[in-house]
């Protein structure tokens, strides 16, 4: 039993290796897939459903995947069936199987309103009328031209990495319950890094799969991207993070999107927390002396190189927290006679 957790624990420091499982509970599996990223893995949970699995998250939607699913079921989950499928969100590494694994079994496929759609406009072909607007809104923060074409081409290809949607789903609701097999798990929504990501919550087993929404050891992508440009993705983190803060149990055990299984749920919310103001403080600072666009202020915040896929992010993260310092007047925003916004400490 695990009360007031000052730190986090690990009780499984090391992570399933390709093909394998691991039980972490009678009827609940652990299994990771490997993703082709600087983040090079996504976690998978199965629960038992229905006289077989409820699958909580599919991986990418790439060859490589599908061949790594057609290992398990025909290893570790020889002879059994997926019952049902949950996507947390509509990243590619997270429901980007869902659509092949939910035709395969002939399964249900849960998820919320905004996720289920957001995910089949990130698989509709880009408009040319699309397309330049990215290319605008990428101008307009600075960024030079030919990074532009970069983040345009591969950096955003990933979104293509998923089977398609199933016609119609199962709308998952803030609020409600849904019931696994023996578990019944409370559901919770949040904002920021991504529309409205899925999270579940069993009281009874002190059990709490967080999706990408907390994670144990990295802070997950708090990006805004230029379908929504004013968004404040990181305002609706952090609200996110102290709802999450009030209502969870200290005590339960957080099966994460990435990373490693851990306790210390509240501990994490607060380092999280703290790492969004220390990033807030480093572009105050950043911004104090003189006005800079998104762009140069990613090499201040982000001290390694980038390639063009992680460019995309560390920029939609930069952006994310510059609306977020707007709406909280700390900085101003300026446009140049060229249209480049540049940023402003207050």
């Amino acid at each position: 039993m695990h009360g007031q957790v000052e730190s986090l624990s690990f009780p499984w420091p090391d992570p399933p290796a390709p093909g394998k499982t691991i039980e972490l509970a009678p009827g609940l599996i652990w299994l990771r897939l490997k993703l082709p990223y600087l983040l090079d893995h996504v976690n998978v949970y199965l629960l038992a459903h229905e006289e077989g699995w409820a699958v909580v998250d599919t991986g990418l939607g790439d060859d490589e995947t599908r061949a790594a699913w057609d290992a398990v079921l025909q290893g570790p989950l020889a002879r059994q069936k997926i019952t049902s499928i949950i996507a947390t969100h509509s990243h590619p590494d997270h429901m980007g199987l869902a659509g092949w694994l939910a035709r395969r079994f002939g399964c249900r496929l849960t998820m919320t309103r905004n996720e289920y759609f957001s995910g089949a406009y990130d698989q509709a072909a880009r408009t040319e009328e699309q397309t330049e607007d990215r290319r605008d809104y990428f101008r307009r923060h600075g960024i030079p031209q030919e990074t532009i074409e970069g983040l345009l081409g591969r950096g955003l290809n990933y979104l293509t990495f998923t089977a398609p949607l199933p016609p119609s789903y199962y709308r998952a609701h803030e609020g409600e319950t849904l019931t696994l097999g023996s578990r019944t798990f409370e559901l919770f929504t949040g904002g920021g890094h991504s529309p409205e990501q899925l999270m579940l919550l069993s009281r009874e087993e002190k059990l709490f799969l967080s999706a990408d929404q907390v994670l144990s050891k990295i802070s997950p992508n708090v990006s805004v991207w230029p379908t929504e440009p004013d968004a404040d993705a990181l305002g609706l983190y952090i609200r996110s993070l102290t709802e999450l803060d009030r209502d969870l149990p200290d005590d339960v055990l957080v099966l994460p999107g990435h990373g490693i299984p851990f306790y210390g749920v509240k501990t994490r919310i607060r380092q999280l927390l703290e790492h969004h103001e220390r990033r807030c403080d480093e572009i105050a600072t950043a911004c104090d002396s003189r006005m800079l666009t998104s762009w140069e202020l990613v090499p201040k915040i982000f001290h390694r190189p980038l390639d063009a896929h992680q460019s995309g992010f560390a920029t939609g993260e930069v952006v994310a927290h510059l609306n977020y310092m707007v709406r909280q007047r700390r900085l101003e925003k300026h446009i140049t006679a060229g249209g480049i916004m540049r940023f402003k400490t207050i």
